[in-house]
């Protein structure tokens, strides 16, 4: 059996967005992951579900394997022809003993390719807003280990060069001797009142900064608690940070949010939330399946002819009936002799996407809504198709029927339990570590309760702000026994998301 390859990739300091593209394409032909501490478990979903999934980190402060073990477990992978990818946290080659691992591989005759990463250093400069280099401040940098080996009685660090040198210093790991580090600084020469910054979980809606002086630093870390892992920057360069930080200072830094949609609907609110600093637990409550049956739809697909109105009340409405319109063979033209109505700006676009300009979006998106616009019009008479959710309300089509329309209301998708709740919601309700819940639809709401249970679901929820998308999901939490805090005046994700940055702000 001819040898496998290893990359050793860099993962980027936190933010699983940071790492390269290369290295994502390396993830997705992988046949083993070997993954460390701190390397962002997300980026593990680039890689196929197949592969083979290693942790060589730290478990409890303490390696889980040692370097050998770790170059052994390389090279053994590597000569059973697997494609391998050894997924380190920052850059394999800054203070990630990348260097180490390929001699191991190229004295075995294992093939290797080193992908960069974003170091720690640079992701932490970024994020804290603290440039490492600045024109008017200092010309140069310099990356220093933290953790030089206790028993040492002599350091191998140019203590006068670095200190005396007055360029930006950044300490890896070095959370544990920073009393001692920032000591040897002062003892060789560095002002005592040089601006010293700690960062901690760089990149991340984690990140904490702790600024203070060579002279103060240890203190204010040991007063607050301050853990690792973190980078600690010394230089004039701490200083812009007060005009130049902008990553937590977005309006919804460090609130954890779980978002209740379809999984397959939640992507775009949740990185909506993200980019405005939040921490997102996707935490579905609904899966979207096929009817149970077609008939009903099928049949009204095959008149589409002879309907006067069709109304179209979210996304998921527009997809699976231009899915099933597709299946069965006939495009938006069948369509040609029908007015459309959108409930929504969303529902109205995933319709334009489609070729179709919707002919009436009422001013209110809810049912009521509709029902107010169509008393407007004269619909005696009238053909009207309601593709609906199994658990759509009744509203539309028994007040359009009262009005002597003729109301077809086929299921075109059902809401149904996810088989479970996922373990990292679970945990962070039960640590109450949540902030904020939101609800897009009364179905959210109640399949949550369904699923926890109303009791459980109520204790695990106090102190922690509900937000509802619009009143008819509000009325479904207060009915179970829920306090709203927050409900938009327009009832989409876009106003739900800015009436969140203005409760937190």
């Amino acid at each position: 059996m001819s040898n496998g390859i290893v990359y050793l990739v860099g993962a980027g300091p936190g933010d699983p967005s940071l790492i390269t593209l290369r290295g994502v394409e390396c993830l997705k032909k992988a046949d083993v992951v070997v993954y460390d501490y701190l390397a962002n478990e997300l980026l593990l979903t680039h890689a196929p579900v197949s592969a083979e999934r290693i942790y060589a980190g730290k478990i409890g402060g303490r390696h889980n394997q040692g370097q050998d073990e770790i170059n052994n477990l390389l090279v053994a992978k590597g000569k059973e022809g697997k494609i391998v990818v050894r997924l380190k946290g920052g850059d394999p080659f800054v203070f990630g003993r990348g260097g180490e691992e390929c001699e191991a591989l190229r004295d075995a005759g294992i093939p290797f390719e080193v992908v960069p990463g974003v170091t720690a250093a640079v992701g932490a400069s970024a994020y804290s807003g603290i440039p490492l280099t600045h024109r008017d401040v200092t010309a140069s940098v310099a990356f220093v280990t933290g953790q030089e080996g206790k028993d040492k009685n002599e350091s191998n660090i140019d203590w006068d060069r670095l200190s005396l040198g007055g360029g930006t210093v950044v300490f890896y790991m070095g959370v544990t001797t920073l009393r001692r580090n920032m000591q040897r600084m002062m003892d060789h020469g560095r002002s005592a009142d040089t601006p010293v910054a700690l960062v901690r979980w760089a990149t991340t809606p984690c990140q904490q900064v702790l600024v203070g002086t060579l002279a103060d630093i240890a203190d204010k870390a040991e007063t607050s608690g301050f853990k690792p892992p973190a980078v600690t920057i010394v230089g004039e360069v701490v200083a812009l940070r007060e005009k130049l930080q902008w990553f937590d200072t977005r309006p919804l830094c460090g609130k954890k949010i779980i978002v209740t949609r379809a999984a397959e609907q939640a992507g775009e609110f949740s990185s909506s939330l993200a980019a405005r600093g939040a921490t997102v637990l996707e935490c579905p409550t609904i899966r979207l399946a096929e009817p149970e049956s077609w008939q009903l739809l099928d049949l009204a697909i095959r008149d589409l002819p002879t309907y006067d109105w069709v109304v179209l009340t979210s996304g998921n409405a527009v997809r699976y009936f231009f899915r099933r319109m597709n299946t069965l063979g006939t495009d938006a033209r069948a369509l040609a002799n029908c007015r459309i109505c959108a409930v929504g700006p969303k529902t109205a676009d995933e319709i334009r996407s489609f070729g179709i300009k919707p002919d009436l979006i009422p001013a209110d998106y809810t049912a009521e809504g509709v029902v107010q616009e169509f008393a407007r019009l004269d619909i005696q008479n009238m053909r009207v198709l309601f593709p609906r959710a199994d658990r759509a309300r009744d509203v539309i089509p028994s007040e359009l029927k009262r009005m002597g329309a003729h109301v077809d209301s086929p299921v075109a998708y059902r809401n149904i339990f996810p088989e479970r709740l996922p373990p990292e919601t679970l945990f962070a309700l039960e640590k109450r570590s949540v902030d904020c819940i939101t609800f897009t639809s009364s179905s959210t709401v109640q399949n949550l309760a369904a699923m926890l249970g109303e009791e459980r679901m109520l204790d695990m929820l106090k102190g922690v702000v509900v937000a509802s998308i619009g009143p008819i999901t509000s009325k479904s939490c207060r009915d179970l026994g829920l306090k709203v805090d927050i409900e938009p005046a327009s009832y989409t994700l876009a106003a739900l998301t800015e009436a969140l940055e203005t409760h937190f702000s």
